[in-house]
């Protein structure tokens, strides 16, 4: 389960934003950092939505003044809110949630495993996702992929 978060983060920040200044790169590990928690047997902090929250406000803070490093560092924490989103994350409020209704995690099963066999459709749907940002962007073109590199941005259709 790796591409529906991908996928499904980038196409999502597109269709809301329509930015072509925006920095995929951050946001792609964003939405895939929460899956790093399937070590620890369970959903952890990375799941919670105060660790988003709290992310964020860290990198306003830290960026006052509108630095252009601001929108590159937004990404993640946008990333981690958009897997919490994608993985059905609130379903487990103690999780969700924490440290709000209490500081444990109770054993909870990581949403991601809990899911089993709907993985499979999710991540052929992500699949599919990633083919078409793939083919819009026009990243076969080496030229491109070099600028995706270089700056993190995809030449994605913005008019509505």
């Amino acid at each position: 389960m790796f591409f529906w978060f991908i996928g499904t983060a980038i196409v999502t920040v597109w269709w809301v934003f329509r930015d072509p200044a925006f920095d995929y790169r951050l946001l792609i590990v964003g939405s895939v950092l929460p899956l790093g928690e399937i070590v620890f047997d369970g959903a952890k902090i990375l799941h919670s939505v105060t660790f988003s929250i709290v992310l964020m406000a860290l990198f306003m803070l830290v960026t006052r003044g509108r630095k252009p490093i601001r929108k590159t560092l937004l990404g993640l924490p946008i990333g981690t809110m958009l897997h919490l989103v994608f993985t059905g994350a609130w379903t487990d409020a103690q999780v969700f949630w924490w440290p709000f209704f209490g500081t444990g995690f109770d054993d909870a099963p990581h949403p991601v495993l809990e899911r089993g066999w709907w993985n499979v459709p999710l991540e052929v749907i992500g699949i599919g996702l990633c083919i078409w940002v793939y083919r819009t962007a026009d990243l076969a073109d080496g030229e491109r992929r070099a600028w995706f590199r270089r700056t993190g941005q995809l030449r994605l259709p913005i008019q509505r």
